[in-house]
């Protein structure tokens, strides 16, 4: 007997991949659902902690009670993806039932990531329509800005330097330092 074999592949959808989670499915794995596929997620160094870290203070301070700060949780980015940002400024809201799926701003911090984050990731956020997302490079000791999301992407990017600051799109009185975070 010969059984064809399908070339088509369905991607796990967000509602099962969470309770896959939900029942422990990938206890001891860093995984992350990205278009319908469990990508592993990298490991996570000292500079790339300590920005994650820096920012994350950075940011509880200036925004206090208008956004909600979350770091290293998911993001209901589509049906099909929930990536784990390593920071997410998210509309204040009650997220116990589940997770948030609009963000002022995404930041995904990158060592070994960068191809990941500017990539895929890029494409996610910027379908899911969120005003701004930055990537912080800190081998070269960089922050990649991108705003104004349209389909799969953004239409300005900027890349910003040690000695710069960067004002927030949707907080344009917070600024942050570079030298403050890298």
């Amino acid at each position: 007997m010969v059984v064809a074999v399908s070339t088509e592949i369905r991607p796990l959808r967000r509602a099962e991949y969470d309770k896959l989670v939900e029942l422990g499915a990938f206890e001891d794995e860093r995984i992350e659902l990205l278009e319908g596929a469990l990508v592993p997620m990298s490991p996570i160094g000292t500079r790339h902690a300590s920005a994650i870290d820096l920012l994350t203070l950075l940011l509880v301070r200036a925004l206090g009670d208008r956004a909600r700060i979350r770091v290293q949780n998911p993001f209901a980015a589509s049906d099909i993806s929930e990536p784990q940002p390593d920071l997410l400024v998210a509309p204040l809201g009650d997220y116990r039932a589940d997770h948030p799926a609009e963000a002022y701003l995404v930041i995904e911090v990158a060592e070994s990531s960068l191809a990941k984050d500017r990539g895929v990731k890029l494409r996610i956020y910027a379908e899911r329509g969120v005003p701004e997302y930055w990537v912080v490079n800190v081998v070269a000791r960089q922050v990649e800005v991108f705003r104004a999301p349209e389909g799969g992407t953004y239409r300005e990017s900027r890349t910003f330097e040690l000695g710069d600051t960067i004002s927030l799109g949707a907080f344009p009185d917070v600024s942050i330092a570079l030298s403050k975070i890298i």
